[in-house]
């Protein structure tokens, strides 16, 4: 018996005969990027490393240190802070 070539439309519009199997509705097609979310992962830790030396520069004692590197993980909310205080928001 020959396949039978039944056209149908998926829910995105395409016409690919196979709705469960369709290359453009599977899962892996919604998520965004191809690294499940770690696109910007270097950029924060560059980022981190690079904010840990200036403040560690700035300050002397075991202390001071520690807070230095507690406000260097936290660097981004500082920037959003400033950025958002000088466009008055």
């Amino acid at each position: 018996m020959e396949k039978e070539n039944k056209k149908c439309t998926c829910d995105c519009g395409c016409e690919c005969g196979d709705k469960c199997n369709c290359i453009c509705c599977s899962p892996k097609k919604w998520h965004h990027g191809s690294r499940g979310g770690m696109d910007m992962g270097g950029f924060y830790c560059v980022g981190m490393i690079g904010v840990a030396i200036y403040y560690i520069q700035q300050v002397h004692g075991f202390w001071p240190i520690v807070v230095a590197i507690l406000k260097a993980m936290v660097w981004p909310a500082f920037l959003l802070y400033k950025v958002f205080g000088m466009i008055h928001m």
